[in-house]
C-alpha cells in the first residue's frame, strides 16, 4: 500500500464513517479494485482512531456535557443502545468477518442502505429529543447499529433511520448516532489494537508515515462528515446518497453476475 492509498483510504473512511453510505462497504471496494490484502488493511485500526478523534472533536461539547452528566438519560440511553450492539457482534462475528473479506454481499447490502435513505426523506420532523427516547427506543437503534457490522450497511443510516422511525427529531437522530458511534469505534479500536500487538509480524515493517497520513486524513474528512451529515439531514437530502450507494451496488451486481472480475459470483 502506497502512501496516496493510505491517504485516499483516510479520507474514504472519514467521509464514509458519518456519511450514510457505508464506510467498511467503500473500504471492501476498494480493497477488491486495488487488491490490497487484508494484513495491509490493518492499518484500518488506526483509521478507526482517526473517526474516534474526528467525531469527538466536531461534537466536542456533546461529549464534554456527557462526561459532567454520566447519569443523564441521554448517557443512559447509549448504555442501553449499546447492549444489543455488543449481542449481535459477539453473536455473529465471525460471520460478519467472512462477509467482509469475501464481498459477496455487498451489492444487496448497497442496495438495502439506499432503500433506507431513501425513505429517510420522507419522515417528517418532530420535537422529540433524547429526554424523551424510551428504552426500546434505544434498543431498536442498537440491534440496528449491531446489524450495521455487515460491510455495506450504514451505521449512521440506520442508526439514524431507527431513531427517526421512533419518533425522534432529525438533529437529535443524527446527533444520538453520532455520540453512540464513539463507545463504538473507541470498542472496535481497542479490540483490534490487542488484536495487532498479539502479532509483531503485523507492526514490522510498518510504513508508520502512511499510517499516520492516512489517519490525519481520516481526522479532518470525518469532521466536516458529522457537520455535513447533519446539515443534509436537517433539509431531507438523503435522497442524494440513496442513488448514489445504488450505483454502486449496481457496479458491484453486474460484477458479481457477469464480470466476475473483482467479487465473488452470485451463481
Amino acid at each position: 500500500m502506497t502512501t496516496w492509498q493510505a491517504i485516499i483510504l483516510g479520507i474514504v473512511q472519514g467521509v464514509t464513517e458519518f456519511l450514510p453510505i457505508s464506510s467498511s462497504g467503500h473500504l471492501v471496494l476498494l480493497q477488491k479494485l486495488w487488491n490490497i490484502s487484508g494484513e495491509e488493511l490493518l492499518f484500518i485500526t488506526f483509521l478507526h482512531l482517526g473517526t474516534l478523534i474526528a467525531v469527538v472533536w466536531a461534537l466536542r461539547n456533546e461529549v464534554r456535557w456527557l462526561i459532567r452528566h454520566p447519569w443523564s438519560r441521554t448517557a443512559r440511553m447509549i448504555l442501553v443502545a449499546l447492549i444489543p450492539t455488543a449481542v449481535v457482534g459477539g453473536l455473529f462475528e465471525e460471520i460478519f468477518e467472512d462477509l467482509f473479506q469475501s464481498g459477496i454481499t455487498v451489492g444487496f447490502e448497497f442496495v438495502i442502505t439506499g432503500v433506507v435513505l431513501w425513505w429517510m426523506d420522507s419522515v417528517g420532523n418532530t420535537a422529540q429529543s433524547e429526554d424523551d427516547m424510551s428504552p426500546a427506543d434505544a434498543l431498536w437503534i442498537g440491534t440496528l447499529q449491531g446489524a450495521a457490522i455487515l460491510p455495506a450497511l450504514s451505521r449512521s443510516g440506520l442508526t439514524i433511520a431507527a431513531a427517526l422511525w421512533r419518533g425522534m427529531s432529525r438533529e437529535a437522530a443524527a446527533r444520538f448516532s453520532f455520540l453512540l458511534s464513539v463507545p463504538a469505534i473507541l470498542g472496535a479500536t481497542v479490540v483490534e489494537l490487542d488484536d495487532v500487538f498479539e502479532d509483531p509480524s503485523l507492526i514490522n515493517g510498518t510504513n508508520w508515515t502512511a499510517i499516520g497520513l492516512g489517519t490525519l486524513a481520516a481526522v479532518i474528512a470525518g469532521y466536516f462528515a458529522v457537520k455535513g451529515t447533519m446539515w443534509l439531514l436537517n433539509r431531507s437530502r438523503m435522497r442524494i446518497f440513496a442513488v448514489y450507494v445504488w450505483v454502486l451496488a449496481a457496479f458491484v451486481l453486474v460484477d458479481q453476475i457477469w464480470l466476475h472480475h473483482w467479487f465473488p459470483p452470485l451463481f
